[in-house]
């Protein structure tokens, strides 16, 4: 019967031109396709269902996240992005994709997170694999540890704040970028607590690991390729980098550092140390695999801790009362630790939920037998996700969503800590939550009571950002200007 459809179809076109041929084949194909497709029940632009250029195209951008959120107030909470790409924004698909006996498996993209060849504990695909290594290091990122570890933190906390008493000084009035500075504060702690060598990049005045860490977030633009496209992408635009020079030498840096940390714990078999590469040699990692993990280490550790620290700044000093209410809790406490006390966990709490280091979606795999979000069925093989943007900026369970308002955090609903997306949920959470979360309080407390923001105004009305899987600061810096 195929055979002579075909026939037919032939006859019928035989004596037409052959740009209509080809139209009329491109059409037909068209209906075909979405005739038979799996999701063509779900809703999206049209453009989505055909392929995946439109998407890759407003990653690319910076634009996904507005574009999308305009999509779902459009379509309502479950919408079509490509062809088999499906974004949620309802924060009750966040248990069943994420938590749910462990989730679901990560997409196929996280490969490009790998580095040299090997998946990290971040990136790797497979669940009995990451297990094994985060297993190793895990007792590292315990509360009992974290807090043993306080003096070592501190320390660094407290050169980051006479560092900053020093710029300030010598800004003279002038925009200072304090998303630098806290690159460098950050690197710095996660580096002295996990590698038992601080990278000290607070003693340079321009973080010598930036541009290891920027070329990295670049690739974040093509997130969506596929593993074949991405790597040829990727080298192609590294060739034709303005920066490729400094990003060179920044790499050798970076990797100088981490060699010396990896080649320390194996002379001295560091087995009592218990340092996070010691950790992981322990547990029968190869050299050359506990690199590239703390390679991810360094890269996921600098920018977002950053990003919130940064844009916590920004906020308080843009709202002084807001400081100053923080400043009189800060000042009034001399017992309690900084997590216990309420306004500045809503001051950390807000500043992680407006930063947003990563805005887009977390994809996921659907399992066999399929998924059902707010009543649409989604079949087994779609890559489906939610993204902080969409969860953060919900009116009806962050009210006026955009505000910074760390009161909010006085009267937590349930919805409001299930829809906290910032270091993702679920087992394939960010190991180092807790960690990160901890040392905000901290850094937080100690700018608060040194006053050292005292004074200072936003350079700018507004911090703008291009919305790639890792957040990118547009022109770089995060500036205040003391007056």
């Amino acid at each position: 019967m195929a055979a002579g459809l075909l026939a037919l179809l032939g006859d019928i076109l035989y004596p037409l031109p052959v740009g209509w041929v080809l139209l009329s084949a491109v059409v037909l194909a068209v209906i075909v396709r979405l005739s038979t497709d799996p999701l063509r029940h779900v809703p999206g632009p049209l453009i989505a269902r055909l392929t995946p250029l439109w998407l890759w195209y407003i990653s690319y951008n910076g634009i996904e996240c507005r574009t999308i959120a305009a999509l779902h107030e459009k379509y309502g909470p479950v919408v079509r992005i490509a062809p088999n790409e499906v974004d949620i924004s309802d924060g009750a698909a966040v248990n069943p994709i994420y938590v749910k006996s462990g989730g679901f498996l990560k997409s196929d993209m996280y490969q490009h997170y790998d580095f040299e060849g090997f998946p990290t504990i971040f990136s790797t695909r497979d669940p009995a694999q990451r297990v094994s290594r985060a297993k190793a290091v895990a007792p590292m990122f315990a509360t009992r540890e974290i807090m043993r570890g306080r003096p070592v933190v501190q320390e660094v906390i407290d050169g980051m704040v006479a560092e900053l008493e020093r710029r300030k000084a010598e800004a003279a009035g002038k925009p200072l970028d304090v998303l630098n500075l806290f690159r460098a504060l950050s690197i710095d702690i996660t580096t002295a607590y996990l590698f038992g060598e601080s990278f000290n990049g607070l003693g340079r005045q321009r973080l010598s690991a930036t541009a290891f860490v920027d070329s990295l977030f670049s690739g974040a633009r093509f997130f969506y390729l596929p593993s074949w496209l991405y790597d040829r992408v990727y080298l192609l635009a590294s060739m034709f980098n303005k920066e490729k020079v400094n990003i060179a030498t920044s790499n050798d840096i970076v990797e100088r550092f981490i060699v010396r940390a990896v080649t320390k714990s194996v002379a001295k078999k560091d087995t009592e140390a218990q340092t996070y590469q010691g950790r992981l040699l322990e547990a029968g990692i190869s050299q050359e695999e506990v690199k590239s993990q703390l390679l991810d280490v360094v890269f996921a550790g600098t920018d977002p801790p950053a990003m919130a620290l940064a844009m916590m700044c920004w906020f308080l000093r843009t709202f002084p009362a807001k400081y100053e209410r923080a400043r009189k809790e800060v000042l009034g406490n001399t017992d309690l630790d900084a997590s216990c006390l309420p306004y500045l966990a809503g001051v950390v709490k807000e500043s992680l939920r407006l930063s947003m280091a990563t805005p887009t979606r977390l994809p996921r795999k659907v399992p066999s037998g399929g998924f059902k979000a707010c009543g649409v069925s989604i079949p087994a093989g779609t890559s489906v996700g939610i993204g902080a943007y969409s969860l953060h900026l919900n009116p009806d369970v962050f009210p006026n969503p955009h505000e910074f308002m760390p009161e909010r955090w006085l009267d937590t609903t349930p919805e409001m800590l299930r829809d906290s997306f910032s270091f993702g949920s679920g087992l394939r959470q960010c190991i180092a939550r807790n960690l990160a979360t901890q040392w905000l309080f901290w850094i937080a407390e100690t700018l608060i009571r040194s006053d050292v923001l005292q004074g200072a105004r936003p350079a700018k009305d507004d911090v703008e950002v291009r919305e790639w899987f890792n957040v990118k600061v547009i022109g770089g810096k995060i500036e205040l200007i003391w007056e």
